[in-house]
């Protein structure tokens, strides 16, 4: 029983953690005006498939990858940026934009988190980090690294923010400003 408790141990230290110790820079490719790589994933607040193509020629998204270690570990940098767009997503909605935030937790972890922080938008659930990967956002000390995309309604990326220790995510006023590109 004691063995059974200890392989369901989803904390800080777990596979994820492991394929994403190694610094990798945030270097991302992706040029803006290119098509936004498709991302079909689960929603674990609405409890839905999402897709991003979904979205084509009806709103712009950003999305918004993120760093939260555990329902209870966030990153000391992402952390204020989350609350700070969660607070002010309506600005978003009346924009006609959606906020697809993107974590590395797994779904039972990212329920929690929706509850713990109150999230308004979308919180996406990416345990292996694959969509982390297909847009190339780095990662360093056993999570993947933040970065946030706007996607107009063409599907086009028209804004990339690419995480740095200067600025470690983009400003919320300078993603509201990029939606109209």
């Amino acid at each position: 029983m004691a063995y059974a408790s200890i392989n369901k141990f989803k904390g800080l230290i777990n596979r994820r953690f492991f394929d994403n110790l190694l610094p990798i820079p945030a270097e991302n490719e992706l040029e803006l005006g290119s098509m936004a790589p498709e991302i079909q994933i689960y929603d674990v607040r609405n409890n839905k498939q999402v897709k991003l193509s979904d979205y084509r020629g009806i709103q712009p998204v950003v999305l918004y990858f993120t760093r939260i270690f555990t329902e209870q570990q966030y990153c000391p940098f992402c952390y204020p940026h989350i609350k700070e767009i969660n607070e002010r997503y309506g600005e978003f909605v009346d924009r006609g934009v959606e906020v697809l935030m993107i974590t590395s937790t797994d779904a039972e972890q990212s329920k929690k988190v929706v509850r713990d922080l109150d999230l308004q938008m979308p919180l996406l659930s990416d345990p292996s980090c694959a969509r982390f990967r297909r847009y190339h956002v780095g990662q360093a000390l056993g999570a993947p690294l933040p970065a946030q995309f706007v996607v107009n309604q063409a599907g086009k990326i028209v804004f990339k923010h690419l995480f740095s220790f200067i600025h470690h995510n983009a400003e919320i006023d300078v993603l509201l400003d990029s939606i109209s590109r």
